[in-house]
């Protein structure tokens, strides 16, 4: 096996988490989700995993997740899946942008925008943009369409592997005396 073909196999670097346990759950909001298929159906642990469940859009074909975190991370990849015809295609993803409504998307130069593949909705990770997604707060992803074109997004899962950022804890420094 060439070195080119281990690192497409694996993109997920060592120190990369599932970020799953950081998100902050009571301020996760899923614009146009079908109530009976909500958005826990592909975010959280145990139903993203059954394979019966998924999250589906409701009016149109089009999702906008709102994901808050506990604390600041590094976001690497993440993982979207969903069934050939009816799985997302462009996805905007945005960091730190609160309140974003279908009407203001336009608004804002999203941080990485990424067209899936089929390969990607069967759940090969999307490396993202090193440098646009490293303190992340909150993320919010636009899925504006789907594969067929057809008015529902079906997805069956979302993962967003990355890392906590570590941050300095001011009171345990020692101030330096002039002398």
């Amino acid at each position: 096996m060439s070195s080119t073909e281990a690192t497409s196999a694996s993109p997920i670097l060592r120190n990369q988490v599932d970020l799953v346990d950081f998100i902050d759950w009571t301020g996760v909001e899923c614009l146009n989700q079908n109530t009976t298929h909500p958005y826990p159906n592909a975010l959280k642990q145990g139903y993203r995993e059954d394979e019966g469940l998924n999250l589906e859009s409701d009016a149109d074909e089009q999702l906008l997740i709102y994901i808050p975190f506990t604390q600041v991370i590094k976001l690497h990849s993440i993982v979207i899946t969903g069934p050939n015809d009816e799985g997302p295609q462009t996805v905007k993803l945005y960091t730190n942008k609160e309140h974003m409504g279908f009407s203001n998307v336009s608004d804002y130069p999203p941080s990485d925008t990424l067209s899936l593949s089929l390969e990607n909705l069967k759940g090969k990770p999307v490396v993202l943009k090193y440098v646009k997604f490293q303190n992340v707060r909150s993320l919010t992803i636009f899925i504006e369409d789907n594969h067929s074109g057809s008015d529902m997004t079906k997805v069956q899962k979302i993962i967003l592997h990355g890392m906590t950022v570590e941050t300095t804890d001011m009171k345990g420094l020692k101030k330096i005396e002039d002398h």
